[in-house]
């Protein structure tokens, strides 16, 4: 495994950019015409790639699969989990000009493949990297056919334990696997910001010592913000052209002002992380000699008088000597008389200490 990890023209790792993909899903309802209109929402927000989800519900769910309680709350009662992928399925025919838009938009084109049929065809389309789902996690067959494609991974680990993700990783890298992304993920619609548990990022980070990102189910996108401030490499959000759209993901996912604002929020915020060295930024030395001390008498004194610390006071600007330096005045004599209010300064001392 590797610390920084190639997709497309897009590199991911510690001090690099952090990688934006705005997860469309299953958000067009089946309709190609809403997923092209994703893409170009996505373009507008200036996102790095947009992400689509390919599968055969047959492979995907069994007959009496039932519904999550989201899935339920958004779809209502009736029908089964595989009805309702079957509404939401995008065929394959759809993908070449899928991933042609994408590259006019000046996007990456990313999908998470369910079953291996799947992914083959995700491969046989040269897409950069294959991302797998939380549910996937210990689908090891399926993590091992797509280890053989030999692109890099991105995997969500929502719902595991740090061993279950050893368990998936030691699997990858058996079959040679170099470059993995992991997602530190709550599967939760919505997820609580109280479940978040975002110091898990660098829990990921040190153990497998590859990039980690932050696959965000909450509501809005101020937990996407502190996981990059908290050093995720890449975050992942779903959104959609509208909340109010039929279907199970909807409702937890951003509205495209919302998607500008996230990724302008998680610029801004990467732009202040900076390099860690603590030193003078160049915006604050034009304001050091303004705001620093500098020792200015506080009292008159004779020829040689011993100065005392009470007769020197720190005061604006800094552009004499520093406070910082008072130890190698005290108990030096003036050379000659000085004034209160004057700046102190070398020529007012002896040559020598006594």
């Amino acid at each position: 495994m590797t610390e920084y990890v190639s997709i497309a023209n897009a590199r991911l790792g510690p001090g690099e950019p952090t990688f934006i993909i705005a997860e469309a899903g299953v958000n067009h309802n089946g309709d190609l015409t809403l997923a092209h209109q994703m893409i170009d929402v996505a373009a507008e927000a200036k996102v790095d790639a947009i992400k689509f989800q390919t599968f055969d519900p047959e492979s995907l769910a069994a007959p009496d699969a039932p519904k999550a309680k989201y899935q339920i709350e958004n779809t209502g009662k009736g029908g089964s989990q595989l009805e309702m992928l079957r509404n939401l399925a995008l065929p394959h025919s759809s993908y070449s000009e899928l991933v042609q838009h994408t590259a006019e938009k000046n996007l990456i084109f990313l999908s998470t493949p369910f079953d291996m049929d799947s992914a083959t065809f995700l491969d046989n389309l040269e897409i950069p990297a294959f991302k797998i789902s939380s549910g996937d996690l210990t689908n090891h067959p399926l993590l091992l056919h797509i280890a053989k494609t030999g692109r890099p991974l991105l995997l969500s680990t929502g719902m595991a334990s740090l061993d279950r993700v050893e368990a998936a990783v030691s699997i990858l890298e058996s079959a040679g696997m170099p470059q993995l992304v992991l997602f530190h993920c709550v599967t939760s619609y919505p997820a609580h910001a109280a479940d978040c548990n975002l110091r898990a990022i660098e829990t990921l980070r040190t153990r497998f010592k590859v990039p980690v990102g932050w696959s965000d189910h909450t509501e809005g996108f101020d937990i996407s913000v502190a996981a990059v401030a908290l050093g995720a490499n890449a975050v992942e959000k779903h959104f959609t052209l509208d909340r109010g759209l039929p279907g199970p993901d909807h409702a937890a996912s951003l509205e495209p002002s919302e998607l500008v604002a996230m990724v302008k929020a998680i610029r801004r915020v990467e732009s202040a992380l900076g390099d860690g060295v603590k030193q003078p930024a160049a915006c604050e030395i034009a304001v050091a000699p303004v705001a620093y001390r500098s020792l200015f008498w506080s009292r008159d004194l004779r020829s040689g008088t011993k100065v005392t610390s009470g007769d020197l006071i720190a005061l604006r600007p800094g552009t004499g000597v520093s406070p910082e330096k008072i130890a190698l005045y005290v108990g030096r004599k003036v050379a000659g008389e000085v004034r209160k209010g004057k700046m102190l300064l070398e020529s007012d001392f002896a040559s020598e200490a006594e």
